[in-house]
């Protein structure tokens, strides 16, 4: 089974791009983020034409908003609201048995204080919730994917000295997010299949302008599986060359293979 996730920074927006990832790369299930969208103006109809009928949506106007998207029927549509704010960060389905949870999380604004930003305290309390709830209900057969907004390795972002106290890099997101995976039971994915020392980006700033050669990037999009899954990775990609694409959302989508259990 192939799994793509991808924070797409307005799905209605960037409708086309996505119809053309599915048809260029044709995962059985692509995980959106930041869909931006009511449930009721979702552009549905032209992803079930295009061949991915079955879709669990969960989406508010203007902010956040989660999706997943399958050729294959899902079961079991469900969300958590961690941390009580009713903002639409979470869905997860079953798939032929295989549990998905998909996970926006807060950003955190720009200052890495709780006291002077409540954004980053909502991202660190958000944090703690997930990794609460996963320790407590531990995963299996079950992948976990989406712009978790933290890049936890050095290997993880252009410069993690220059990044030291930058939100999305600080020691204690750092520290938190690792956390959130080894008390829940959970395998990097991407490090996995890559290892723990090639440098590796989602992210690239709209700001700068030509991304490729300036490349200060970060990791902030993630795929974990549950440890039983660990030996089912076959392949994974970093889709970098859609962030080249016209009118590109700041992320690019990454998949995972999954062979199936011997």
């Amino acid at each position: 089974m192939k799994i793509a996730t991808w924070n797409i920074n307005s799905v209605r927006l960037r409708i086309q791009q996505v119809l053309k990832f599915l048809k260029e790369h044709t995962p059985d299930v692509l995980c959106l983020q930041e869909t931006k969208t009511q449930d009721i103006n979702f552009p549905a109809r032209e992803l079930a034409t295009a061949g991915w009928p079955h879709q669990a949506i969960r989406g508010e106007k203007s902010y956040n908003g989660v999706a997943i998207l399958s050729r294959l029927p899902i079961e079991n549509v469900s969300h958590q609201n961690w941390v009580g704010k009713g903002d639409c960060r979470h869905i997860a389905i079953q798939v032929n048995g295989l549990e998905i949870h998909n996970i926006y999380l807060p950003a955190g604004g720009d200052i890495p204080d709780r006291d002077d930003n409540p954004k980053f305290g909502h991202k660190l309390d958000f944090v703690s919730e997930v990794t609460e709830y996963f320790a407590t209900n531990k995963p299996k057969n079950s992948v976990l994917v989406g712009d978790l907004n933290i890049a936890p390795l050095a290997s993880d972002v252009w410069s993690t000295k220059q990044l030291k106290n930058v939100v999305s890099h600080t020691d204690i997101e750092r520290k938190n997010l690792l956390e959130m995976q080894q008390l829940g039971g959970w395998i990097d994915a991407v490090r996995e299949f890559f290892g723990t020392e090639e440098i590796l980006y989602s992210w690239w700033s709209y700001r700068a302008r030509d991304y490729i050669a300036s490349d200060r990037g970060r990791r902030l999009d993630h795929i974990w599986v549950s440890c039983d899954l660990a030996p089912q990775i076959n392949k994974l990609e970093i889709h970098k060359n859609t962030r080249g694409w016209e009118k590109p959302s700041d992320h690019v989508p990454i998949s995972i293979q999954l062979m199936p259990k011997v």
